[in-house]
């Protein structure tokens, strides 16, 4: 975690996502145990949250913003594997995968987070078991959209990807047609597996086609079923 933005308390941990669901399966005390020691921090838009191959030691709740997760191969070569916004549970493969961090979690705009620590989480879901169902449950909603997102890397032309981008994005991320468009073009093309060109491109060709606009950094989606039509298509 790198931000180094002091700790006061940032947003009321009764609006906790995590803490709700808490109260649905937990006593006090066991609540207290993960939630009591509980640290919130600010990111600013580009830095890292999480830091891939580094020690894992807690897992997060994202009460507002939008982050990525990535995976570097080498250090030329960078991939989004998928691009989440709050209020959601981020790095919670980390109580899985304990000794280190199996991909990156980056600030894609301002964000603030609720740490937790591992070992008090995994201490109680130990003898909680609706608990542990109900966050295994939530990394799969999550990891779901990596998988897809891979699976039209494996099948789509670079056109049908970066539809599939722009479609997911607007349903999933910023759950509107009209959004400022915070993902610059470097990262849609490490989110399509494409170059910067072929984003530039392809992107230009969707505005003069009449399925995009654009208002500065601002996309609007002018014909989402279009779009639908070409991801299905690839």
């Amino acid at each position: 975690m790198d931000s180094n933005e002091n700790t006061h308390s940032l947003f009321d941990c009764n609006s906790c996502f995590l803490n709700r669901l808490g109260i649905l399966s937990l006593n006090e005390s066991d609540r207290q145990k993960i939630c009591g020691k509980a640290t919130q921090l600010h990111f600013k838009k580009s830095e890292s949250i999480l830091k891939q191959g580094a020690t894992s030691t807690s897992i997060g709740f994202l009460h507002k913003g939008i982050v990525k997760f990535t995976y570097q191969k080498d250090p030329k070569k960078n991939y989004i594997m998928t691009v989440v916004s709050g209020p959601k549970l981020i790095g919670q493969a980390n109580l899985f995968f304990k000794e280190r961090n199996i991909f990156s979690i980056i600030a894609v705009e301002d964000c603030d987070i609720c740490f937790l620590d591992n070992r008090d989480v995994m201490g109680v879901l130990a003898n909680n078991g609706k608990l542990l169902l109900a966050i295994v449950e939530r990394s799969s909603d999550m990891f779901q959209s990596s998988i897809f997102n891979f699976i039209s890397l494996a099948h789509n032309h670079v056109y049908g990807r970066i539809a599939d981008i722009l479609v997911f994005l607007w349903e999933n991320v910023y759950l509107n047609s009209e959004y400022d468009f915070t993902l610059s073009r470097k990262e849609i093309a490490e989110f399509a597996a494409c170059s910067h060109e072929n984003v530039i491109s392809v992107l230009s060709n969707y505005n003069k086609e009449g399925l995009i606009g654009f208002e500065g950094k601002k996309i609007i989606i002018k014909d989402l079923k279009k779009l639908k039509e070409i991801s299905k298509n690839g």
